[in-house]
């Protein structure tokens, strides 16, 4: 993993907006319906066009925008056996509860009528290594027409397939998160192995608690966070923590989040995880605040903070003077060779669906740039 060692590096969560051929290709994936050798052909020409764009809005460390992707976390059903179930009932967090008439209106928006989510009923194993051959072999020739200064590949925590995906199948909870995360171990070391930094997605580690997990103490979600660590860990034991990084956030959405677990009741879970890189919500304003809980915990010597600098559900393009305060206030915290500036999340992470408008989208990318230009500028004086 890239450290910032002459300037602040740049980078972001990982979904891009899709071009709209391609969603209706990915659409017709999904119903089944598809015309695989057209859905190849516009997914490899896709991926050179994001590597690209993001390349002229001024990130650094760039991924494929999710290209192939439906949504970040449930297109594993397409590549583990096991998902040949009905679709798991919707799971709804506890603060959108709250609010019956807003919750209403973000659902029609928001994508879930194309998205399938079938549950677990049989075993799991991993039988989608062509599927993410073509992934990894699309952005290294993005790469390297490009000359990006690294690129990061996506997957799926095995606690999140497990917040998406339910199961009927494995006798407990615990039972289910380490078959996925035998399973998806392989795909974890196919990313790595070639040469491309491994992101494990992995809100459940925040999110679950007011989405999966709304009934437990924050004590006993702490104990869940711990499991979800722990098989993360396990997937990942063969892989060196530096080609690593780890996402965590509460949620991608512009709900009220008032029932959000505060970062300081699990920040020290989450720093045992083996991925050297931790990308988490810094922009966001239930979160912002939360800074200060980095600089009272007890943050080892070779993680690399990537915190959110651009929210990712707002269509307010943040200031750069902005953007370079919250990049100070990390590299004051760790040092400015270990801060990557990014975004709190994803800006599509269920395709067809952006979060943010497009075209405002790389504006804000294009704004951290210059954020990032300005804390440079105050970090190597």
């Amino acid at each position: 993993m890239k450290l910032s060692r002459e300037r602040i590096l740049t980078t972001h969560v990982g979904s891009l907006p899709r071009p709209d051929d391609l969603v209706a290709l990915l659409t017709a994936q999904e119903r089944g319906q598809a015309d695989a050798a057209a859905l190849q052909a516009r997914l490899a020409q896709a991926v050179r066009e994001v590597v690209a764009k993001q390349r002229a809005v001024g990130v650094d460390v760039v991924n494929d925008g999710e290209m192939g992707k439906i949504n970040y976390a449930t297109y594993v059903k397409e590549r583990l056996t096991g998902f040949a179930g009905e679709d798991a009932p919707r799971v709804i967090g506890t603060d959108l509860q709250a609010f019956p008439a807003y919750l209403e209106r973000i659902f029609a928006r928001g994508g879930i009528a194309i998205m399938k989510r079938p549950v677990c009923t049989g075993p799991i194993s991993h039988r989608g290594r062509e599927a993410l051959a073509t992934d990894i072999a699309n952005l290294k020739a993005a790469l390297a027409a490009d000359g990006a200064a690294e690129g990061f590949m996506n997957s799926a925590s095995p606690g999140v397939v497990a917040l998406f995906l339910g199961n009927s199948y494995y006798r407990s909870h615990d039972a289910y998160l380490w078959a996925l995360a035998e399973a998806m171990r392989i795909e974890y070391e196919a990313i790595t192995d070639s040469g491309l930094i491994l992101q494990i997605d992995a809100p459940d580690l925040a999110m679950g608690r007011h989405i999966q997990f709304g009934d437990k103490t924050t004590a006993e979600f702490r104990t869940i966070v711990e499991r979800h660590v722990e098989a993360v860990n396990y997937a990942t034991r063969h892989i060196a923590p530096e080609q690593m990084r780890l996402h965590l956030c509460w949620g991608n959405y512009d709900g009220p989040h008032h029932h959000d677990v505060p970062l300081a009741a699990i920040i020290d879970v989450v720093l045992r995880a083996r991925p050297a890189g931790i990308s988490f919500e810094g922009a966001n304003p239930r979160h912002e605040h939360e800074w200060k809980v980095w600089r009272d915990a007890k943050v080892a010597d070779g993680k690399v903070l990537i915190p959110g600098v651009l929210t990712s559900t707002s269509n307010f393009i943040e200031h750069p003077e902005l953007v370079a305060d919250r990049i100070c206030r990390y590299a004051a915290i760790v040092g400015r060779e270990r801060v990557l500036a990014s975004t709190d999340c994803g800006m599509s992470t269920t395709a067809g669906f952006p979060k943010v408008d497009p075209d405002i989208g790389w504006a804000k990318y294009a704004a951290m740039a210059e954020g990032a230009r300005l804390a440079s500028q105050r970090l190597w004086p």
